[in-house]
């Protein structure tokens, strides 16, 4: 007889781990409980694999950072080339949800399904969606089409790509949508039904390897505003030596004179300016409203800033070379 799929769960606390003063919701402290009590309200799980845990963080993820980051992917790099592992569930807090799944996306070298999971309400909450999460996320883990997707969000019955989601609501359970293409697919009970697959390079393909490196090159991010001058904020990115600036702009990436004249000063001293957007959907196009070529600014494509400073932060660790960063937003 066959052996049950082996996932490890890695958790890393959030408010799926989270305990609330009372069961009615309100405040509540992330990363409250262990992976094993976790595991242990859903013992069903059980039917779809064999589960093992291990805890490799216990913070909210507004915490969450590179010094995180690295050592997480590391970690899932040193499990998913064991034979008896089968793939990953990364339990996650929901605020930055969508970097670690988008950094991990690019450093991962695996196509076993690796699956990133959270919750809105606090594991002791009235109908707590922790627990279907990460029964489904398990369910999505074990799934043989999940191989070769790169890394996935599961949560609200729905599968996203990594470097598509992000998170659109403050307090909802439904908060995390792919506005620009989609899921790619949903879950029904413990069936996992796939729509597509990401065609941007990610784990397998990836060129950015983390193994050695200690940490990322700085990247800040200036948010553009009606009247306001976020030129102040560039200047002190880079009179305090930092390697990139994401610039979440007006549109289409756009940004008033001041800050104009600020970025290309930046990019002629060597830093990196990439122009995003602000706006929740749509691509930042390369030569659309802005000349590119003569400010030296690179366009972030549909990467959100979150998402563009990652790729930065990664990029810049292979190259300083401009146009091959510029390659890169317009393949991963």
């Amino acid at each position: 007889m066959s052996r049950k799929p082996h996932i490890v769960i890695l958790a890393t606390g959030g408010t799926i781990a989270g305990a609330a003063a009372a069961e009615t919701g309100g405040a509540y402290t992330s990363g409250q409980i262990g992976v094993e009590d976790l595991l242990s309200v859903i013992p069903e799980i059980r039917n779809l694999a064999e589960v093992s845990g291990e805890e490799i963080a216990s913070i909210g993820s507004q915490d969450m950072d590179e010094s995180n980051w690295l050592p997480m992917a590391r970690r899932c790099n040193e499990l998913l080339a064991r034979d008896d592992v089968d793939g990953l569930v990364i339990t996650h807090g929901t605020d930055t949800m969508e970097e670690t799944a988008y950094f991990l996306n690019l450093t991962i070298r695996s196509s076993k399904p690796v699956v990133v999971t959270g919750a809105m309400r606090p594991a002791n909450a009235h109908s707590a969606d922790g627990p279907m999460n990460l029964f489904e996320a398990v369910a999505t883990a074990v799934c043989p089409d999940s191989c070769g997707r790169g890394v996935m969000v599961v949560t609200n019955d729905t599968v996203f790509g990594a470097r598509d989601v992000t998170k659109s609501c403050t307090t909802a359970i439904h908060t995390f949508q792919a506005p620009n293409f989609g899921p790619l697919g949903h879950v029904h009970a413990q069936n996992v039904e796939f729509q597509r697959k990401p065609q941007r390079i990610h784990t397998t393909d990836s060129e950015f390897n983390v193994d050695n490196v200690k940490e990322l090159p700085k990247v800040g991010i200036v948010y553009a505003h009606a009247g306001g001058d976020s030129a102040i904020a560039v200047e002190a990115f880079a009179a305090n030596g930092y390697d990139g600036i994401i610039h979440a702009g007006f549109g289409n990436g756009n940004f008033n004179q001041t800050v104009g004249d600020a970025l290309a000063k930046a990019a002629r001293s060597g830093i990196t300016v990439i122009r995003a957007s602000r706006a929740l959907s749509g691509a930042v196009t390369e030569a659309g409203e802005v000349d590119d070529a003569r400010y030296g600014f690179i366009a972030a494509g549909l990467l959100n800033p979150q998402k563009a400073r990652i790729l930065l932060q990664l990029a810049l660790t292979v190259t300083q070379d401009r146009d091959r960063i510029r390659e890169f937003f317009k393949t991963y």
